[in-house]
């Protein structure tokens, strides 16, 4: 009887009308320095109807590795496939590969040996786009073990990542079907916060994100009300793990960033009445339940300034407010207290009817120190203390109801 060892890695592509792209993909699973014996493919064929299927059972049957192709009916979106494959991994790790995308060829070695060594479980490999843009704040150094809030790794919540399947196995885990656009945020935020330590490989490009010519992104589609589907679960996890705090609003920048502020930006003035409207009735929720003060003071002036005016539902400043940002015009400082505090006067600055206070305009050093004169002794501190008085003033309505 012959005992066929465990392989290191599952490769788990899903794949839906992936061709021509589908390829170079597989190209790129042929082409991996690790050993072929290490590794085993499982490929989902969900209903496509432009040969995607025939190519995959073609490489199948030609290929050292061994390959598991199944075919399904189509099930609308990447979790099924992706479900599917993880039902099926042998594999110590899983790593899940798009079909229209291409890895380096050592990426699964560099990266199995990255987990391996330090007893990570969660891998990440650096990401290049080609006709797309990638992710970047987090590949500045390659880092034997980190986590998700003394990093920039919560900026990254794709599914293509190295993850160690008894993990995964241990608390259930798998991809939300019910989501149709973020699913494997929710995914792979879990994955980090239950993690015992993740790893970065930054000095060596394991993933290739490429943009289709075709649009065929199921990321670029879909209505906005999937967007606040998103945000929505993603908030929620991350309140179920990790207590309310500073580490909880360090995690909630990522859904507020990007997923929420992209509605109340240039497409916000583009929006009709009813979807401004519901727009505003969707974000309320989430705004009373995870907009604090501490969150609103990581972001960026503009940034805090507009989801200041979504908590306190007020969509005309905002129109101001985003007409200026789109215009790309660099708001006018005022330094006040001999140099330490800087007010960055973007529209209804100081305006009696808007009413919105002083310190939602006020920089943080990092946003401080581009203009002359700004002294960063005492700024910082000034900012904490009236953050702590805005605290003691809170009603249990929520920092959102306290502002209004």
């Amino acid at each position: 009887m012959t005992v066929v060892a465990q392989p290191d890695v599952s490769v788990i592509i899903g794949a839906y009308e992936a061709m021509p792209y589908l390829v170079e993909c597989l190209a790129s699973v042929e082409a991996q320095t690790i050993d072929p014996a290490r590794m085993e493919i499982i490929a989902v064929d969900d209903g496509s109807t432009d040969g995607t299927g025939e190519y995959l059972e073609e490489f199948a049957d030609r290929v050292p590795m061994p390959v598991t192709v199944i075919r399904q009916e189509n099930s609308g979106g990447p979790s099924g496939p992706r479900n599917v494959g993880l039902g099926k991994a042998a594999g110590r790790y899983v790593f899940f590969l798009d079909a229209d995308d291409r890895l380096g060829p050592e990426a699964l070695e560099r990266m199995v040996a990255m987990a391996d060594k330090n007893g990570t479980d969660v891998v990440l490999g650096r990401v290049e786009g080609i006709n797309r843009t990638p992710p970047k704040s987090m590949w500045g150094k390659t880092l034997d073990r980190t986590d998700v809030f003394s990093s920039n790794i919560k900026f990254t919540l794709s599914a293509q990542k190295l993850f160690r399947r008894e993990l995964l196995s241990r608390h259930g885990m798998r991809f939300d079907e019910s989501l149709w656009t973020g699913e494997d945020a929710l995914f792979t935020m879990e994955a980090y916060l239950r993690a015992n330590g993740v790893s970065v490989v930054a000095d060596y490009t394991c993933y290739y994100l490429v943009g289709r010519e075709d649009g065929k992104h199921v990321t670029k589609s879909g209505s906005y009300t999937l967007r606040f589907d998103s945000a929505r679960a993603l908030m929620k996890l991350i309140a179920d793990m990790v207590p309310a705090g500073p580490k909880r609003d360090t995690l909630m920048i990522r859904p507020f960033l990007i997923t929420l502020l992209p509605q109340f930006g240039p497409k916000f003035l583009t929006d009709d009445e009813e979807v401004r409207r519901h727009k505003f009735e969707l974000a309320k929720p989430l705004m009373d339940a995870y907009w604090t003060p501490e969150a609103a003071r990581r972001l960026k002036v503009h940034e805090r300034l507009r989801l200041h005016l979504v908590a306190v539902q007020r969509p005309e400043p905002l129109l101001d407010v985003v007409k200026f940002v789109k215009a790309k015009k660099q708001a006018a400082a005022v330094l006040e207290k001999r140099g330490t505090r800087v007010y960055l006067v973007y529209p209804h600055f100081r305006s009696k009817a808007a009413g919105v206070p002083d310190w939602i305009y006020l920089a943080e050093p990092r946003e401080a120190r581009a203009f002359e004169g700004y002294r960063e002794a005492a700024a910082n501190s000034f900012l904490r203390r009236a953050l702590r008085k805005i605290r003691r003033m809170l009603p249990s309505g929520g920092f959102g109801a306290a502002a209004a």
